[in-house]
């Protein structure tokens, strides 16, 4: 027997290994130079991100106001950004630190471009006006004045040889400005509402101009002639339009098409138009229960993606050359965590819920998320058998959901909804898989007060072959599953359900101060736990003893006697709920 000297002494502090931090909050997202970095907005500060790992690289600290736009020079040196307190700053990319600051408006700017050369930036503010400015010497060389509200859009024609800014506004007039004579050359007034996209065809250095906004039109200009050539109507607001390359092959059936605009908006889909005709030539199906919109998009010509900027504060990247398939994401923000669980054989990966209806599924090595879409309201318990990748989840939806995660199946294949169990009249705010090694059933617990035991032998087959998984759940749907027996459990809404390891009993924890031991096969009661002076949080059982621990709102954490039902001893020290 080691001596008290030489046990190991309990670890009191622990360095942090890995951290998944907030990375967008909504707002402004730009891309670098190369399509290198990628810079998001989060509340007053712009986070500098690596394109390919996904990984911070640098913070751009704000000026403790919310930042309101910002855009990177096309020779990637310099940013330049926005704020509510009508300050433009100016950052440089190699130090990561600010070289410039400046008054711009009497109002927050909204809209701001930079020229092709990387000399000029434009703002468009709530003060109804457009400025342009040098960027290295930080003067105003341009005061435009002529919208009659809110300027929501600038952008300066690609051509080098021509000094054009085109900007618009929520009056939904568009006004061509010429930078030599420092007159407006035009007022384009075919839009009836906010306009918020301009953009230019690349092919014919601009000859084309293509505006879009929340009129739910699509409208394509002749740049030369300023006439209007074709209006689109594609029936939902849009919120991002733009020209994609004429080499893009997407590997859809596009016809004789050569020039497409892409849209995205209210539907929460990206939509591909024929240019020349004015044909939708391809809608996104949504994602089943996604409810998101999109609030912009951006086009990556290099790497042949487009990334649908959510409203939920999620980046969805989606191939231009294979049927804007999904193929990555980066979720921007997690706010509240609600539950979390390992899974996969070497707990590779993180199941995560947050106060969304979205399962994500971050890849702990590399931080990379997967969103799985099936339930309809906010996720409030997840569960994971060790076996494999075997997910379940119970919802505010009043439903508990089976998840086969398959990290080496196609992207949007790697977490299917195989399974849906619906009776409960409430909230499902517990939930247990069998521990066995078939995984034969599930118990959920609910805000109705009752328990349900649910038969996965059904599931079998698709847990034995999660290669053939999606294809299974493609052509039938997630299976219905069937509740072996229900019964009301406690008095009040019950918080956890722990299976013992055999699966022959079960431990529930209410907000009725108790927790209680059943039986599995009969799902009658064995024994009460009762001493907590507040409700219990959490049950769970020991690996190797027969005993079972309980955590309460009364900070207390008792340990329990399974043959006795007897509190065998009582842990206290926190300070709040356990």
């Amino acid at each position: 027997m080691p001596g008290d000297s030489e046990r190991t002494a309990a670890k009191s502090c622990f360095d942090c290994v890995k951290s998944i931090e907030s990375v967008y909050t909504g707002g402004c997202v730009a891309l670098g130079k190369d399509e290198q970095r990628l810079f998001t907005t989060c509340n007053e500060d712009i986070e500098v991100l690596d394109m390919a790992s996904g990984e911070k690289i640098a913070e751009l600290k704000g000026d403790t106001e919310i930042v309101t736009t910002f855009a990177v020079k096309p020779d990637g040196t310099h940013l330049v950004a926005a704020s509510r307190s009508m300050q433009i700053s100016i950052w440089d990319l190699t130090t990561f630190k600010t070289v410039r600051t400046f008054k711009a408006h009497d109002a927050p700017v909204i809209a701001m471009d930079i020229d092709a050369s990387s000399t000029l930036v434009a703002t468009g503010s709530a003060d109804n006006t457009v400025k342009v400015w040098d960027i290295d010497r930080g003067f105003c060389t341009h005061n435009f004045k002529g919208h009659g509200g809110l300027v929501t859009s600038v952008k300066f024609h690609p051509g080098k040889d021509k000094l054009f800014l085109v900007s618009a506004g929520d009056d939904g007039m568009i006004r061509v400005w010429n930078l030599g004579t420092r007159k407006c050359e035009a007022v384009l007034e075919s839009h009836v509402s906010v306009v918020r996209s301009i953009d230019f065809t690349s092919d014919d250095d601009g000859a084309h101009m293509v505006t879009a906004g929340r009129d739910s039109v699509i409208n394509i200009w002749n740049w030369k002639r300023r006439l209007l050539v074709r209006t689109i109507p594609v029936y939902e607001t849009i919120e991002a339009a733009g020209v994609l390359a004429t080499s893009t092959q997407t590997g859809l059936d596009v016809g004789n098409c050569t020039r497409m605009i892409y849209t995205g908006g209210e539907r929460g889909v990206i939509r591909l138009w024929d240019m020349d005709t004015g044909k939708e030539l391809f809608e996104q199906t949504k994602e089943l229960t996604a409810k998101h919109a999109f609030v912009n998009v951006l086009y990556l010509p290099q790497a042949q993606q487009l990334i649908g900027i959510t409203n939920d504060q999620n980046l969805l990247f989606y191939s231009t050359t294979n049927k804007l398939d999904r193929v990555r994401q980066i979720v921007g923000y997690n706010e509240e965590i609600i539950d979390m669980a390992y899974v996969g054989h070497e707990q590779s990966h993180l199941v995560v819920a947050t106060n969304t209806e979205q399962l994500r599924v971050y890849d702990i090595e590399t931080l990379n998320c997967e969103l799985a879409y099936g339930h309809t309201d906010i996720i409030l318990c997840v569960d994971v058998h060790g076996k494999g990748g075997i997910v379940a989840t119970g919802s505010k939806d009043n439903t508990a959901l089976v998840w086969l995660v398959n990290m080496a199946a196609p992207a949007n294949q790697r977490v299917l909804c195989v399974a849906i169990a619906v009776g409960h009249t409430k909230s499902v705010g517990a939930i247990c898989l069998a521990r066995g090694a078939s995984c034969p059933f599930m118990i959920t617990g609910s805000e109705d007060r009752t328990v349900k035991m649910w038969d996965l032998s059904p599931l079998s087959a698709l847990l034995d072959a999660p290669e053939r998984a999606a294809a299974i759940v493609g052509e039938s749907g997630p299976l219905k599953l069937r509740s072996t027996y229900t019964f009301q459990a406690h008095e009040k809404d019950i918080n956890s359900i722990c299976v013992a390891p055999g699966d022959g009993i079960f431990a529930t924890g209410s907000q009725d101060k108790t927790a209680k031991i059943w039986d599995v096969a009969s799902g009658k009661p064995l024994g009460t736990l009762q001493g907590h002076r507040r409700g219990v949080w959490s049950v769970v059982f020991s690996p190797v003893d027969r005993v079972v621990a309980t955590t309460s709102g009364d900070r207390t954490v008792k340990l329990w006697s399974i043959s006795e039902f007897a509190c065998l001893k009582t842990f206290e020290g926190h300070t709040n709920s356990v």
